[in-house]
């Protein structure tokens, strides 16, 4: 009985044995600053760090690249895959298909926005636009139209306007501009009867034109700036929004009635930003941030806000066996200050 407990023992420790030193294959897909090719490696965050992980439980890591985020969970959910490792969020719905890990990474959904859409672009949107542009040909008309009847009322009564029509146009113009402006033109007061009473009709009704030019004016810039405004989620609606489809990003503005269009990939949906067929992103703020980072800030301009946070985590097959040995290789982790090296790396001092 002995000898058969030890040969039914011997064959499972010679396989944990090898199963302890072979490679962990984890999916990933390419979503810098967590995840990205290098030349022919592997770079980013969460790869660093499962390569950290893999040391700490005595098992290399390789990593097999998926071509869409739903992809390689679709592998882990499979078990052809040990996990995966990227910027995944930690979800109840994920979580009935797979185990996560502890959190990795602490991050959330922001909004991206064109640099034009920021305070000076809208300030001068809101200042050269169509309906402004119309209110000041409407008021040099109304001012030319003014000067030219005061010529012809007196330009016989004196110097001022004593002149042919092609030199009166812009006296004429300049003594209307200055009778509305100024409230007068005492050196140029009208002489005819008719002159006089033109002249008073004009510097009565100049109070009303100035202050409907003004209130038209002011309607104008703030139509323009609220339009051109994005500064919550309220102000998304009737805007082109983009986000990647079956995302987190996509479920929240789902949940909020917000449409938007959805991309396959996070590349195709920089690409459509990038050529102005959307008026704001909508999506995990790290990624963004990084985005911002290596295109400058004329690619865009991310809002402060944080408008739904999340967590990162390792995502595993369903009954993993990895998973506690994962959870405690992050705190050994965490605790030597490896993660705070790692997380200084890829997002700077102040992460």
């Amino acid at each position: 009985m002995l000898i058969g407990l030890v040969l039914l023992l011997v064959p499972q420790a010679l396989a944990a044995q090898s199963n302890t030193g072979s490679a962990l294959i984890f999916a990933t897909v390419e979503r810098a600053p967590f995840a990205y090719r290098d030349g022919d490696q592997f770079a980013g965050f969460s790869v660093e760090l499962m390569r950290d992980i893999g040391r700490e439980i005595g098992r290399p890591v390789e990593f097999k690249l998926a071509p869409r985020f739903a992809d390689m969970l679709g592998l882990v959910e499979l078990g052809q895959v040990d996990g995966a490792v990227a910027n995944i969020s930690i979800t109840a719905a994920r979580e009935e298909v797979m185990d996560f890990s502890q959190p990795t990474f602490e991050a959330g959904l922001q909004i991206m926005l064109p640099p034009e859409d920021g305070d000076s672009g809208s300030l001068f949107a809101a200042l050269f636009n169509r309906d402004i542009a119309l209110a000041i040909l409407g008021a040099a008309a109304l001012l030319y139209g003014g000067g030219m009847m005061m010529w012809l009322f007196e330009r016989r009564r004196q110097p001022y306007f004593d002149r042919p029509l092609k030199d009166a146009m812009f006296t004429s113009f300049w003594w209307a501009l200055n009778l509305v402006v100024n409230g007068g033109f005492e050196e140029r007061v009208p002489q005819s009867r008719g002159g006089r009473v033109f002249g008073v009709l004009l510097v009565i009704s100049s109070l009303f034109i100035v202050s409907i030019f003004v209130a038209r004016i002011t309607a104008a810039m703030t139509v323009a700036a609220i339009s051109g405004n994005i500064d919550s989620l309220a102000d998304l609606d009737g805007k082109r929004i983009g986000t990647t489809a079956g995302s987190t990003a996509a479920l929240f503005l789902d949940q909020r009635e917000i449409a938007h269009g959805d991309f396959d990939d996070l590349n195709v949906l920089l690409k459509a930003f990038e050529e102005q067929e959307l008026d704001a992103v909508v999506f995990d703020g790290p990624l963004l941030a990084w985005y911002l980072t290596e295109n400058g800030s004329q690619s865009g301009r991310l809002l402060p806000r944080v408008f739904k946070r999340e967590n990162y985590g390792i995502a595993l097959p369903s009954g993993s066996a990895l998973t506690e040995p994962i959870n405690r290789a992050l705190l050994s982790l965490r605790e030597s200050g490896r993660y705070d090296q790692l997380r200084r790396k890829y997002f700077g001092p102040s992460s």
